[in-house]
């Protein structure tokens, strides 16, 4: 801050004897040894004086004040999240269709659950679906913030896993017939469907798959294949195809997951019925992998693991709890920054073996963000050990903060995340 002179006196600085004295030095003390001169009159000293000034200007100067970033929406309203509502944002439970029951709706409110998934198949259109979605928004959390409103999702990938039907939504082909367009028409018709859903308040699609299923297994793939869930046989076409659905989603402001890490396309038993899916041959840095990658590149917010094991990327750990498959191959290989979301941990037989509580455990602690159960009746255990956990286990509770992070941008992404002030 710089300082006034006193009224009346001549001058625009007070200058300090040291300062003086530092400048008179530079000027070679202020003192001429030239016959005649005296001291104070010297060249040296009147540029001594000069430079003192412009010392003890700079010296008065404000220091520059450092800038604290205004914090973002998101971390305002993680800030005044509850353990209980934090946790909340890491699952991702089911809400039956075309009629969400009121015991769904009471364990969803009861556990600040932040996101659902439409179970069943529906005929009745776009406009009574939105009116189950809006009855669902209801469990939205409002505090001083800002407000939270749920991601609403459903398997909308076409063919024989298409959740919604009926009036104003789409007779959407299976991804085998999708693969044959060109990646334009692909991405022109995903910009359509994709805007059926938000007109129905269906925010997030559990599509599309990105598995890659070889030529020579074809239908014998039991998950994928056999429904003609995929985009095609090559790692090329499914990455091509993959990016285009993923940017006509965004254009219509719609979340993509793609599905299921790290690829289902060369297992024989599907993972929803099947205990002990093993994938022989799928390795870290395989080219099916990739196909992934371009998903990710386009813009994908969320993307799905499996609950197989790849017995070259984790021999003793199913993919949804396998830290090498979440932190190794997602994070650090492909850079993924958005949600991981797990397939289904509820009535999936391929996690049977696990109790429900372990299971959420298990798939947070190996790095996932989202724990989805097709159960409903598992949200009440699974819940309560992980709140349990976050409140003993500094590492985890971290962890699960950074998780409620991704979501809440998802959220923010998709519309359903607004601030106070």
């Amino acid at each position: 801050m710089m300082n006034v002179p006193p009224s009346g006196r001549p001058g625009a600085l007070r200058l300090s004897a040291a300062v003086l004295c530092t400048a008179l030095a530079l000027g070679g003390c202020g003192v001429s040894s030239a016959p005649g001169r005296g001291a104070g009159t010297s060249t040296g000293t009147s540029t001594a004086i000069a430079t003192a000034t412009a010392i003890a200007t700079r010296s008065a100067s404000p220091r520059p004040s450092r800038t604290v970033p205004t914090p973002s929406c998101v971390d305002r309203v993680l800030s005044a999240m509850s353990d209980s509502q934090v946790v909340g944002q890491l699952f991702m439970g089911a809400a039956q269709i075309p009629t969400t029951t009121d015991a769904d709706m009471t364990v969803l409110r009861r556990y600040q659950v932040g996101s659902v998934i439409l179970m069943g198949r529906s005929q009745v259109g776009v406009w009574r679906t939105r009116g189950l979605t809006d009855r669902l928004q209801s469990l939205r959390q409002t505090d001083r913030a800002g407000s939270v409103g749920l991601l609403v999702s459903a398997d909308q990938e076409g063919g024989q896993v298409q959740t919604l039907k009926g009036p104003g939504f789409s007779a959407i082909p299976e991804a085998l017939a999708q693969g044959r367009w060109t990646a334009s028409e692909l991405q022109t018709h995903a910009t359509q469907w994709a805007a059926e859903l938000r007109t129905a308040g269906v925010n997030l699609n559990l599509a599309p798959v990105a598995d890659v299923v070889p030529p020579e297994i074809g239908t014998g793939n039991g998950p994928i294949g056999r429904y003609g869930r995929q985009f095609g046989y090559s790692a090329d076409v499914v990455a091509r195809q993959t990016t285009a659905y993923v940017k006509g989603f965004r254009k219509s402001g719609v979340l993509t997951t793609l599905k299921h890490f790290p690829g289902l396309g060369r297992v024989s038993g599907n993972t929803d019925t099947t205990a002990n899916v093993t994938d022989t041959t799928l390795t870290r840095y395989d080219r099916d992998v990739r196909a992934f990658g371009s998903g990710i590149a386009a813009g994908a917010a969320f993307v799905m693991v499996s609950s197989a094991t790849y017995t070259r990327i984790d021999p003793k750990r199913q993919a949804v709890f396998s830290p090498t498959v979440l932190n190794g191959m997602l994070r650090q290989d492909l850079g993924f920054r958005g949600v991981i979301v797990s397939d289904d941990l509820g009535k999936a037989v391929a996690v049977r073996s696990v109790p429900p509580a372990q299971r959420a455990l298990r798939f947070i602690r190996a790095g996932g963000d989202m724990v989805l159960t097709a159960d409903t009746a598992d949200i009440p255990a699974m819940v309560g050990a992980v709140r349990d956990a976050v409140r003993h286990d500094p590492a985890l509770r971290a962890r699960a903060l950074d998780s409620a992070r991704r979501v809440l941008t998802a959220k923010q992404a998709a519309g359903v995340l607004r601030c106070d002030g």
